[in-house]
This record gives C-alpha cells, structure tokens and sequence, in this order.
C-alpha cells in the first residue's frame, strides 16, 4: 500500500499539489522517500479498484480502515483523501498504518488509520524504529508532537526523535521510551497547549524512572519552524540549557508570582505536588520535595504528609498521577487569571467548579439526556444522522415562540452541557466511526478525555432507538419549561389579547410537557395553577 501512495504522489499528474505542498515546506525529494511519503488522492475509486484487484474485498478493506462507511447502504470511500501520506512503522519496522495531512480546507487537518488489531496509535511512536539506533548513540530521546517536527529534526541531523500518534503520552509508549533511553528531552511547541502536553507526557515518563528536561523554544516557534530558520546548532543550544522538568515548572509559577500569598502558593503547591509523586527515582523524588519546600516557603515535613496522601485519579486510561494543574483546559482554569507566562495553565482554583471529572459524578438531572445522546452517538453509529436530524428540528423549533420584546435571555440551546455540547458537534461533523485524533481538532481534553471514558464502556446500547426517544423527549420537555418560563416572565407586560394567547399556549405547553417527560410533570402543573 506504501508504494500505491508513493506512485500517487511521484507518478501521477494529480500528485501535483502534494508535490507543491512538500517544496513549499522545503522538504527534498530525498527525505520524502526516507519517511516513505505519499499521496492518497481525491478520486474516489482508484485505492478501492487497485485493491480489490489484488484480491482485497470491501469486507477486508473496511476491516483494516483504508475504506470508510457511515451507512450500511452507502457505497465504501477511502480514509484517506486528497492527504500526504506518511506510512506509520512499529517498532520492528513494519508498516502497521498511515498518517495523512490534508492538503486543501477542511477538518480533520490530520487523520490516522482506525484502530484495528495491528494498529492502535497509544501503542507506537512515529519513527521509533528507525530512530532506535540514534538514542543509544546521544543517550538521548527526543519527544515531539508532529510528523512534520519529526522530519525537519532528522533532516537536519537530529535523528534520535519520536512523536506520539496525535494524543497525549501513553504509559506503553512510555515503556517503549524507557527501553532505550533513560533521558528523555521534551520539545513541544511554545503556547499554551505545548506547554500543558509537556508537563503531562513528563509525569508519565517520570513514573519509568526517566531523568525528564524541558527544551523551551521561543515564543510562536515550533521545531518545525525554529530548526528551518536558525539550523541544527542552534537547537543543539536549546538541548544544552535544557531544564529538568521540575525545576521548568518551579521557574513558570516563580514568574507568574505563585508564590507571593498564601492563597495562591497553595495553589502553586498544589500544580508541584503530582509530579513530585509521579518520580519514581527515589533521589529525585526526594530532591523535588526539597525544591518545592523551598520554593513555597513550608516545613518539608508538612510537605511530605501532603505527598502520602491517596491523589485523586482522573479516570483516564493510561494516565500519569492525579495533576490538576496541567489540565489547563478545564474551564475553571481558562477563566481570568488563570494562565501565566506564554499563556502557561497555572493550577485551578480548588474552590472553583471543573469539568474535568464529568463522568466520575452522577451527571446531573439536567445532563443526563444529553449525556444518553452522546452515548449512543459514539457506541451505536447508525444512530448518528437520525439524532442530528432531531435535534436540529428541536433546535428550529426553538425559534417560533419570539415572545415580546423585554429583554428576555434568548434560548440556552438544546445542549446545556458545554462538553456534551462540543462532543455532539464534533460527531455530527465527522462521524462516530472518526478516530479520537481527528475529533481533536475541534474539541478540548475534556471532551476528548469524556469521548475515550465513554468509548471504554462496556457493553453496547441495548436499545438505541428507545434510548433516543426517551432523551429526546426529555430534551424536548426543557425546551417546553424554557417557553413556560419566558411565558412567566412577559405576562405581565402584555395586553390583555396577548395575555389570552399566552396562557392558551401556557396550558398547551404544560399538557404536552408532562406527556414528553413525566420527571418533569410536576413543576409544569404547579407554574400552571399558580398563574
């Protein structure tokens, strides 16, 4: 399949965008054919009649991920479309699936094969195999975010470089780290989501025993960009001053004044504490827990009885430690304040509310509806048109009671859940079947964490149809109450016709709610009799 797409990309006329895009990202003919670089083109049927030549049916193709359908009527297409194809290798060296960078407009920007029995993207790092050799020579692994990274590093010299399949660090491949090289170098981007990846991936590395440093890049540069302008020396430099993790974290809340009162150092001890727990070299550990002492100005021994004490889990698989202070994308963390240099996540406030553990707490009422669509969304694909269908009718039929002109908050939405909310447009995007990678694009950690939670589950939708209905419905009641309320409001405001139609449509709305819902029945008839 490596070479179809390397044909498409060199041999064929419509290779020629992709061949354009390579020269303008100055990546030689060379390199490409080192990274085993290709084309998937537009056309539709070109990958499936080539394979199906060779003897591949559809049943095989769709089982392996190069054909998609959304609907069982619907004829297979490719994955991959109109990308630049970068063939993904395990460990050994053997092509396991591909990566594809979209060339034109469009989401995802970067698609990887679906998980199927030889690829799951938590069990490999792009260019291991070929970088293997080059860690033990520098003693060293390099950790980065891209493909693209990957390449300009190599091509520039530095080949003891791996990235991660387009999610955060897994602790296997972690272990695959830890087999080859105890030091690991860190070299994300500089904003604030590079930032927040690096502390996270370090924590995990952390528990292999790994001695973990920081390669801070100047602000607005990633490798990619830094090594094509200023060349290998000057990112030689960078590894040279590289900071151990803890003491980059230190550095941040220093600057960012974390340590000025009491309020604000707690939270400051608060972001240093998991990682100091993720060290699993007992020197380290210990030389971390005397840093933060010192740094936040407290006894070490009342220190270290924070230490002992059970963190809280986050509930993902895979994860590093309880660090709330690295999920900078909950929420409460992105309000006022919240961020320090270059727009670093700085530790929530332990006051503030976060949904960061949306699935470890019974959803509330209002939730649980949305929470029953999500669901059935991402376990029960067929499900996925018929659910936008229906939801956009509710959501049109938001708009036909404009009421009178008072003021009055204009309508909240079907969904009220701001993650919930974000993890239905992605789907109704892209599709259920899409990988975790590609809703990414669009969705923050905690929708992306929320989606693996709930793809993790197990057992399937028993039901989906009634469990649709039955959502829906209660969906559809709280809009009714949104218009009873609004009601409420305008009432005494209107003339007495007004005031008429109004309470028709009051009584109407109440009898239809409490056959939709009947959890909700009782507050619709006691706002009725009390009007």
């Amino acid at each position: 399949m490596s070479a179809w797409f390397r044909e498409m990309l060199w041999e064929r006329d419509f290779g020629a965008p992709a061949r354009e895009y390579i020269a303008k990202r100055s990546i030689t003919r060379e390199t490409a054919d080192r990274f085993g670089m290709g084309y998937a083109p537009r056309e539709l049927g070109l990958m499936r009649s080539y394979l199906n030549g060779l003897g591949f049916d559809d049943a095989r193709l769709l089982e392996c991920g190069l054909l998609v359908r959304r609907e069982e009527q619907e004829e297979p297409r490719p994955r991959f479309r109109d990308r630049l194809i970068f063939p993904i290798l395990d460990a050994q060296g053997h092509t396991v699936g591909f990566g594809g960078r979209l060339l034109g407009p469009g989401e995802p920007k970067y698609l990887n094969s679906a998980e199927n029995k030889a690829f799951s993207k938590g069990h490999i790092l792009y260019n291991l195999s070929a970088a293997r050799t080059a860690i033990r020579r520098d003693e060293r692994v390099v950790l980065v975010e891209g493909y693209f990274d990957v390449v300009r590093l190599v091509d520039a010299g530095i080949e003891s470089v791996v990235a991660p399949m387009g999610t955060a660090l897994t602790e296997h491949q972690a272990d695959l780290l830890a087999r080859h090289s105890k030091n690991a170098f860190l070299l994300y981007d500089s904003d604030a989501p590079g930032q927040k990846a690096t502390f996270r991936a370090a924590d995990v590395l952390l528990t292999r025993g790994m001695t973990v440093r920081v390669v801070t890049l100047p602000e607005g540069e990633d490798p990619d960009t830094f090594v094509a302008k200023h060349g290998r020396d000057a990112m030689e430099k960078l590894f040279a001053s590289a900071m151990d993790v803890f003491d980059r974290k230190v550095q941040l809340l220093e600057r960012g004044g974390w340590f000025g009162d009491l309020r604000r150092k707690r939270r400051a001890l608060d972001a240093m504490l998991p990682t100091i727990r993720a060290a699993s070299d007992p020197i380290m550990k210990d030389l971390y827990l005397q840093r933060a002492a010192t740094a936040a100005g407290v006894d070490r021994s009342v220190l270290q009885r924070e230490l002992e004490q059970v963190p809280r889990r986050s509930g993902r698989p895979g994860s590093a430690p309880d660090d709330r202070a690295h999920r900078g994308t909950s929420r409460a963390g992105e309000r006022a304040g919240a961020r320090g240099e270059h727009g670093v996540p700085l530790p929530p406030d332990p006051d503030e509310p976060s949904h960061e553990f949306v699935l470890e707490r019974p959803p509330a009422h209002e939730s649980m509806d949305e929470l029953a669509l999500i669901r059935v969304m991402l376990l029960d694909q067929p499900s996925v048109d018929g659910i936008v269908e229906a939801v956009a009718r509710l959501e049109e039929g938001m708009g036909e009671h404009p009421g009178l002109d008072v003021g009055a908050p204009a309508p909240t939405g079907v969904f009220r859940d701001p993650v919930y909310a974000a993890i239905f447009s992605a789907v109704a995007a892209h599709g259920a079947a899409t990988g975790i990678e590609a809703l990414a694009e669009s969705l923050d950690e905690t929708a992306i964490r929320t989606i693996e939670l709930l793809r993790s589950e197990p057992g399937a939708v028993i039901d989906a149809k009634a469990t649709v209905d039955a959502a829906l419905r209660g969906l559809h009641a709280r809009l009714n109450e949104d218009r009873l309320a609004e009601i409420d409001r305008i009432l005494p405001l209107a003339g007495s016709a007004e005031q008429d139609a109004l309470m028709q449509e009051k009584q109407a709305l109440s009898s239809e709610t409490r056959a939709l819902d009947p959890r909700r029945g009782w507050g619709a008839v006691r706002r009725t009799r009390e009007s």
